[in-house]
Order: structure tokens, then C-alpha cells, then sequence
């Protein structure tokens, strides 16, 4: 045809091109009922995902942000797991697996951009009182601080907001060989925020690095003594059940008690005020004053 091959090497690519963008525009428009599950709004908000207008574009940023090609590869991974790096326990049984996805993605992002140490268990160990000791005075900057001592550990923390449909306190799960401990500051109360870490630690250092622990699963009766073991090691760290009934032997209780016993504990006042209010040995009114926000830098 007296025609260069670099023109019909031109027109195949081209055409390849086109059947390429075809596929996709049609992977995005079968994914269209996938990304309406997700709190899209929300996520742009916190600046989670780019602002997006259609809901191609918006399908398109979402992939993106779980970095996989199509919806089929989310339900593998979070729904079936049927990836290498699975987790133990599926979403598939929570009423909102697609926000507590997004709300699990973005500690992973967040994760990726800090630096730690190899992860070391004595070190981890040692820095607990440490970070006891931090819990105890509550200090502007307490994250950074309670961050930076667990990095040196090789344990990373991070703090990612609630989002709509994924009301969680706390997830522990390991990425590859590097424990990470996401808190969401969920009620905003000082004494609730460190039990939650010191119970995500406890199964750090309880239990194995297959394992993820999270809110609102249907966990089995193994995985349930789990939980109770976490909760057992995050009372011994913020107030234990010996210094608790010594606290409680004292009639008449009153917050300068509270005070005087935090200062020997080595706890925060409100640990003890919330101890005690959550197992209705004293009233809701008492001490509310000594409960402190949790402010993120």
C-alpha cells in the first residue's frame, strides 16, 4: 500500500488507546453503585479525597485513594479476603463495611508517612510508664509526645478523625512487620482516649500480627477473651483494680481524694472519676471538672 509502518504502528496504538479508555470509562460506570455506599462528601471535606463533581471522577479519586483498579478489588480485600495481605477478620459482617474501609485507609496513609524504628517489644514495654506518666499530666502537645515515644519503639500512631457510619474508638492491626495503633478521639475525654491506647497496646503485646482489632465486629469467642485481655492490661496501666478498691475503702470520697489518689497512682484525675462513675460507685456530677478535652495538633 506504499503506506510507512510507523503510520499503522500510529493507528493501532491509537485504537488500543481508545478500547483502553472505553473499558475504563465502563469499569467506572459499573462501579457507580460501589461509590455511592462510601461518605464521598464527608471524605472530601476532611480533604481525604480531591473535590470531584460527577460521579465518574469521584469513582475515579476513590480507586485511587484504596490505590486498587475496580470495586471487585475493595470486595476481595475487604469483604473476602482473598488478598495476600488479608484481613483476619472480614468487614462483610459490619453494618457500614465501605466507611469503616475508607476510615481504615486513611490510617494507612497516614502510617506510610511516618517514620519508625524497627519494631522492639522491650523498647515498646519501656516506654510505657513513660507514656503513663504523659496520660497522668495530660499536656497541650500529649500527642506528639505519646507519638514520638512509640515511633522510637518501631509502633506507629496515628490520629484519624471519625467519619459518618464509622463511629470507632481505636483499631490495632500490623502492616507488615510494623504495628499500628489508629485512634480516632472519638469522645473527646481524656480518660476515655487513654484507655483506648493502652488497650489497642495490650494487644500489641498480647497477641498476634494476623489479627486486627476493631469496633463493631461480630468477633468470635476466641477473639472476645482477646478483647477482655486488652481491657485487663488497659486497667492495669490507667488504674488498676488494687489501687481502684483502695480508692474505694476511703468513705465519703471527694475530689480532693480523687486528686491525692491520682498523684500517688501516677494516674489523672479523671481516670479515677471515670472508673468510678462507669462502674456507679459515685455520682455522674462528681469531678466532672477534671475530665480535659483531647486536642489534635
Amino acid at each position: 500500500l506504499k503506506i510507512p509502518a510507523h503510520f499503522w504502528l500510529t493507528m493501532q496504538r491509537n485504537y488500543d488507546e481508545f478500547l483502553a479508555r472505553e473499558e475504563r470509562r465502563e469499569m467506572l460506570a459499573a462501579s457507580a453503585d460501589w461509590t455511592r455506599k462510601f461518605p464521598i462528601a464527608e471524605m472530601i471535606k476532611k480533604g481525604w479525597l480531591p473535590a470531584a463533581s460527577s460521579l465518574e471522577e469521584k469513582t475515579h479519586q476513590l480507586l485511587a485513594f484504596f490505590s486498587i483498579s475496580n470495586a471487585d478489588a475493595w470486595k476481595d480485600y475487604y469483604l473476602h479476603q482473598q488478598l495476600k495481605v488479608a484481613f483476619r477478620i472480614s468487614l462483610a459482617h459490619t453494618r457500614e463495611p465501605h466507611a469503616i474501609s475508607a476510615w481504615l485507609r486513611k490510617g494507612e496513609l497516614q502510617a506510610a508517612e511516618l517514620p519508625a524504628k524497627t519494631y522492639n517489644e522491650g523498647g515498646f514495654k519501656d516506654a510505657l510508664p513513660k507514656i503513663k506518666s504523659i496520660m497522668a499530666k495530660h499536656p497541650q502537645g500529649f500527642f506528639r509526645q505519646l507519638q514520638q515515644l512509640c515511633m522510637e519503639a518501631g509502633v506507629k500512631v496515628v490520629h484519624t478523625p471519625c467519619i459518618n457510619k464509622a463511629p470507632i474508638n481505636g483499631c490495632t492491626r500490623w502492616l507488615n512487620d510494623t504495628p499500628l495503633i489508629q485512634l480516632s478521639g472519638r469522645y473527646k475525654r481524656n480518660d476515655i482516649f487513654w484507655f483506648t491506647f493502652f488497650h489497642e497496646a495490650g494487644h500489641i503485646l498480647l497477641h498476634g500480627k494476623k489479627d486486627i482489632f476493631l469496633e463493631n465486629i461480630a468477633y468470635s469467642e476466641k477473639d472476645n477473651q482477646k478483647e477482655k485481655e486488652a481491657d485487663s492490661f488497659a486497667i492495669r496501666w490507667t488504674l488498676s483494680k488494687e489501687e481502684q478498691n483502695q480508692i474505694m475503702e476511703k468513705p465519703g470520697i471527694n475530689e480532693d481524694d480523687v486528686v491525692s489518689f491520682a498523684k500517688e497512682f501516677n494516674t489523672h484525675p479523671a481516670i479515677i472519676i471515670g472508673r468510678l462513675q462507669h462502674d456507679k460507685v459515685i455520682s455522674h456530677t462528681l469531678g466532672r471538672r477534671f475530665f480535659e478535652p483531647v486536642e489534635f495538633e
